[in-house]
């Protein structure tokens, strides 16, 4: 009989086929058992008849416990009742492996218990509907600029020096040389776009960030795109694009994870272009006119996104922070020195900041004091003055952060279930 996947198995209908996968769960009525079998791309239920299999194979059906591999062969049935609209009346059933107290049963268990099993964690029907949806996300954020012309650069994963901060860096030895895991590919994405013309990278990011918010996780992944010849104007023009492309296609690919996660899609198909601008001085006017107290001058935490977020319905766009709030390449604005050409994109329904970018600063001798004010080690940035010092030509980009669109995506309360294997202040196993 031919191998085939359950996500496939509505194109056999009426005929013979094998399924390979993991039992998920059972019930059994005497003559009879009903084996809900998953293999990764969806679950089937697997009707074991007395009278169809040997008396081996029907007590084995009895007595086969959960997460046990099993080969199953039998002939397809529609049925509207069964998950997926069809059922297999299996004719052959094979164990390969049984799997003896597993640890994550139907009752309730603590979020620390299910970290630390993860690896198992992952079987469970939400972690994969989450999953499914991240991997929608990604192949969609890629899919968007490859069909644009963009050029995929990978950047490398250790640096010299930092790019976002210098108190957020995870130090290494690099053969007796201090090196430090990277925190943004956006250096190297410049160097790109200024001999591609557009480009983005797309890779595992750190920051050893001492935070247990449910926003922040010390590895994740970021896709940034950059643009040579871009302006600000372009840079929010390029995101609003992109963020509405994605969540319109993930919500296209995946409605059914997202129904599993009992997901208002209602806020998702309100994801569409324009999405609001507001500058940092109307925000922190907003914030006043709700009773929070802000200064101009201060950055946002999640307190103030949350509250900026919930006053509109899809994804707003802050723009113009104060200079001293942005990193060390945002440029200045040339109509008000006080502040940055730069952008943050907030989600909706409280889930913050989801894309941070801008304009960069293209002039040289203003980038050579900006490093010597920050006291960033000038050797380690000497290549990152050489694209001012031939051929600088103006250009902008931004990254956007994917775990924190997963969870906003699939409405999840924390970041650590959108990627396979977590990275947390107290959590480095498994």
């Amino acid at each position: 009989m031919p191998w085939t996947y359950i996500e496939d198995i509505g194109r056999h209908e009426g005929q013979e086929v094998t399924l390979k996968g993991w039992l998920y769960n059972k019930r059994s009525s005497g003559k009879l058992h009903f084996l809900q079998v998953r293999d990764g791309t969806g679950v089937v239920q697997c009707v074991v008849l007395k009278n169809d299999v040997s008396p081996e194979q029907f007590a084995l059906a009895d007595h086969v416990t959960q997460e046990s591999s099993l080969i199953v062969s039998g002939k397809v049935r529609a049925d509207s009742r069964a998950p997926g609209g069809f059922e297999l009346n299996v004719s052959a059933l094979q164990l390969l492996q049984l799997a003896q107290d597993y640890p994550i049963t139907p009752k309730e268990h603590g979020v620390a218990f299910l970290l630390d099993h993860r690896h198992l964690w992952l079987r469970s029907s939400r972690q994969h509907a989450i999953l499914r949806v991240r991997s929608a996300i990604i192949r969609a954020c890629r899919d968007y600029f490859d069909g644009r012309g963009f050029t995929l650069i990978d950047a490398p994963i250790f640096t010299p020096a930092a790019c976002e901060g210098t108190t957020t860096l995870f130090a290494t030895d690099y053969f007796g040389e201090q090196a430090y895991l990277t925190q943004s590919g956006q250096l190297y994405g410049e160097a790109a776009a200024l001999a591609f013309g557009k480009v983005y990278c797309f890779g595992p990011t750190f920051r050893a960030e001492k935070s247990k918010t449910r926003r922040h996780l010390t590895e994740f992944w970021m896709i940034e795109p950059e643009v040579a010849f871009l302006d600000l104007a372009g840079d929010m023009d390029l995101a609003e694009d992109f963020v509405e492309e994605v969540v319109q296609r993930t919500l296209r690919e995946r409605r059914m994870e997202l129904e599993a996660l009992e997901r208002d899609l209602s806020a998702l198909d309100r994801v569409r272009k324009p999405f609001p601008r507001i500058t940092y001085t109307e925000a922190i006017e907003l914030l006043r006119g709700r009773n929070f107290p802000a200064e101009w001058g201060a950055d946002f935490g999640g307190d103030e996104e949350t509250i900026i977020s919930n006053a509109f319905d899809r994804p707003v766009m802050i723009h113009r922070y104060p200079l001293e709030c942005k990193a060390f390449y945002m440029k200045a604005d040339p109509e008000d020195a006080r502040v940055a050409l730069c952008v943050d994109m907030l989600a909706p329904e409280g889930y913050g900041e989801i894309i941070g970018g801008g304009q960069r600063e293209d002039d040289l001798s203003v980038l050579e004091h900006k490093i010597e004010v920050h006291q960033l080690p000038a050797e380690a940035f000497s290549w990152y003055l050489d694209l001012r010092r031939y051929g600088s030509v103006p250009h902008a980009g931004f990254g956007m952060g994917i775990e924190r669109m997963v969870a906003w995506v699939c409405g999840l309360h924390h970041v650590r279930e959108t990627i396979p294997f977590p990275r947390m202040l107290e959590r480095l196993r498994p």
